[in-house]
């Protein structure tokens, strides 16, 4: 039996969502959004197909709030049309506020899982979420799809000698691993930590062997660039050559792509889940794979 899909995207991941239909054959349905001046968003779309798998793709990126009630107002309208609706977040805003770190703490993430599923999401897609704890919050199927093998190709294309992965700290040391292994390279992972209060974060190791190697710096997510800056810093006065960034979700916050380059990063590569100057690698085959 031929599966019918439809994809809806909200204004946060027309391009991506585009893409996808592309992949999949399926009719894209354009959601208009109008913001009001007071900040409100109204949004229209046309026709769906009844009773084909409806893909609503959204990225909760900054704006987060604004941009998360848009995907729970296409979701809930587009439940005229179909039963069987799947919420594609490629970038899941709020996956770190996943547990209770201090007392007193929201877990938002808990919240959001209730809300897009009350808004009739039969099933979540992200990309590369910060935690998979995030996704145990979620009572509906469920799917977390990875990018590191395309950033992996798009590297590959780049043909570096004497390439070394890196991690910059020790939760990310898996992801360092995959992403070397399909570069058919070595990896390591320095020691970070960072102050709960404050946010500050401190590279805690003491020396590594770098000398002369290309190192690409793996990372889920790049906000404020903090971890990435003391990281690329660290590595530059171990003489390595030349430091390049990787990662899925390119927030970018205060200013934070001109930082890392000044902190001697020689390029940045991220994926379209956040579209950007940097947004080089794109996801929607991984995704249109995973709905399948």
């Amino acid at each position: 039996m031929l599966v019918k899909f439809a994809v809806i995207a909200g204004s946060a991941s027309k391009d991506l969502g585009k893409r996808i239909a592309r992949r999949l054959k399926a009719p894209y349905v354009e959601a208009k959004t109008r913001v009001f001046p007071d900040g409100e968003s109204k949004i229209t779309f046309g026709r769906i197909q009844k009773n084909s798998i409806i893909l609503v793709v959204q990225s909760t990126y900054p704006p987060v709030d604004t941009n998360l009630l848009q995907a729970l107002s296409i979701i809930s309208q587009a439940r005229n049309a179909s039963s069987k609706i799947y919420a594609v977040i490629p970038y899941m805003g709020y996956a770190r506020q996943d547990r209770q770190f201090l007392s007193g703490e929201v877990v938002t993430m808990a919240i959001v899982a209730r809300m897009l599923q009350t808004a009739g999401a039969k099933k979540i897609v992200v990309v590369d979420i910060h935690s998979k704890i995030a996704l145990n919050h979620f009572k509906i199927p469920k799917e977390n799809v990875s990018a590191i093998p395309e950033l992996a190709k798009y590297f590959k294309k780049m043909k570096l000698k004497n390439a070394l992965v890196v991690s910059p700290d020790m939760g990310g040391a898996l992801r360092a691993k995959k992403f070397a292994a399909l570069l058919n390279t070595d990896f390591i992972t320095l020691k970070k930590s960072r102050n709960r209060k404050t946010g500050k974060v401190l590279i805690q190791s003491s020396k590594v062997d770098v000398s002369g190697k290309d190192l690409i710096l793996v990372d889920d997510i790049i906000s404020t660039g903090d971890s990435v800056i003391k990281a690329a810093q660290f590595l530059k006065r171990q003489k390595c050559k030349r430091v390049f960034v990787a990662c899925t979700h390119g927030l970018f916050v205060d200013n934070a792509e001109k930082r890392i380059k000044k902190a001697g990063v020689a390029r940045i590569i991220s994926t379209n889940t956040i579209p950007g100057n940097t947004s080089k690698v794109d996801v929607s085959r991984v995704i249109a794979d995973s709905v399948r």
